[in-house]
């Protein structure tokens, strides 16, 4: 199986990265059937099947987060999680009140 590239990902809907996230489960599902039944080990691809699986879930997630930002985007208060990730003490020092 080849890589998945990520600036493709990027480019499809939801619906596609859904579809595409439960045939890499099922693929992964299968190699480990085959670990358990004594078929060739195939270490590689089930390494490659994993790394594909966190790339669409990270996508996925980045692109939620992304969307989130633009709701909280000229709000008065925003979500912790969707603020800057800076230290304490600089938060601090901040005039703007997040």
């Amino acid at each position: 199986m080849a890589r998945i590239k990520v600036h493709e990902l990027r480019s499809k809907s939801k619906q596609e990265w859904l579809a595409q996230l439960k045939d890499l489960k099922a693929k992964l599902a299968l190699l480990r059937v085959a670990k358990v039944t004594g078929g060739a080990p195939n270490k590689l691809s089930k390494m490659v099947v994993r790394l594909s699986i966190a790339q669409v879930l990270t996508v996925i997630s980045q692109k939620q987060k992304a969307a989130l930002r633009e709701v909280y985007k000229n709000k008065k208060f925003m979500p912790l999680d969707l603020r800057p990730k800076e230290t304490r003490a600089i938060r601090r020092d901040s005039p703007n009140i997040r």
